[in-house]
């Protein structure tokens, strides 16, 4: 097949943007290259994706690991806490920048990867309104200050070991060291629908979160992630996603202790790489009476966590 008759696969209003050029010439060129070698059968499953790209049709999203791979992402996290009680309103800001790796260990003929996960350096600084500021960074070599402790032994050696299929789907988990239940996820276990989906779909995640008082009530909170594939741009997917509490709650104590895990955010992802490339998450709730009828609490954070591009 000449590359004149190859190309005839392609959708005829095709939109032709650099990054679609390249994703078109980096895909087909071997085949035209050999195209007198290679049957059509073949190159079909090539055409049928590329179409769906630059059309509505659904569009399979899902990971594609390989064995031996390090996946680096950069982790920017802020924090702004105000609690008001009895008329004093006291504020604690955190900022905290990381990078972390998911080293791929194995993938198997499924495409199930076991992952590890693991954070290099981290930069933490704390500011409060009556004490001052703290700051501690892991590359300056410095003993952490107390309360730290626990951080510097955790960087360089693995947390977490997960099995995973194409989907993000959690087969299992191991947790290699003690760590808090991450607020927002895992980057790179979004999870994704099970079919080809077309922009506008949605698909939801139920989840369950304990959440205690100290020394007051436990309770096991009913959640919902709902994701919809936004938009589809040049092989980008844009994903919203938002968290809505199924069980109702009617102590401000546990709603307070809650607010950290409800959020929403947008998850950029690159349909032939099979990865997320950028995650942004947000925050900005408040809880009254939780100690008190004239106490609130307030809960303002957002995270950005990038891929980290190879060289």
């Amino acid at each position: 097949m000449m590359a004149p008759q190859l190309l005839q696969h392609l959708p005829a209003d095709a939109h032709w943007s650099p990054r679609y050029k390249r994703t078109a010439w980096m895909t087909l060129g071997p085949v035209l290259v050999v195209g007198l070698l290679v049957p059509v059968s073949a190159a079909e499953p090539v055409f049928k994706q590329l179409e769906a790209l630059a059309t509505d049709q659904p569009v399979q999203l899902e990971y594609h690991f390989r064995s031996g791979e390090r996946i680096n992402t950069e982790v920017a996290h802020r924090a702004l806490t105000e609690t008001t009680i009895g008329g004093t309103t006291q504020s604690t800001d955190t900022a905290t920048d990381s990078t972390k790796t998911w080293l791929v260990v194995s993938v198997d003929s499924e495409g199930r990867a076991t992952l590890e996960h693991s954070v290099d350096g981290v930069t933490m600084t704390s500011r409060t309104s009556d004490r001052g500021q703290v700051r501690w960074s892991s590359r300056d070599n410095q003993p952490p200050p107390p309360g730290y402790e626990g951080v510097k032994q955790s960087l360089g050696v693995p947390l977490a070991r997960l099995v995973v299929d194409r989907t993000g789907r959690v087969i299992e988990r191991q947790d290699l060291r003690p760590s808090p239940p991450s607020n927002t996820g895992d980057l790179v276990v979004v999870p994704l629908p099970d079919e080809a989906v077309v922009v506008g779909a949605e698909w939801t995640v139920p989840q369950e979160v304990v959440v205690e008082v100290p020394n007051g009530p436990r309770k096991a909170v009913r959640t919902r992630l709902r994701y919809q594939l936004e938009g589809v741009h040049d092989g980008i997917a844009t994903i919203c996603v938002d968290t809505t509490v199924l069980t109702p709650l009617d102590d401000p104590r546990l709603e307070a202790r809650l607010l950290e895990r409800i959020w929403d955010g947008t998850i950029i992802f690159d349909i032939a790489r099979g990865r997320v490339i950028r995650r942004t998450t947000g925050i900005d709730r408040r809880v009254v009476g939780f100690s008190g009828p004239e106490s609130s609490l307030r809960y303002k954070a957002s995270l950005e966590e990038r891929l980290i591009e190879q060289p």
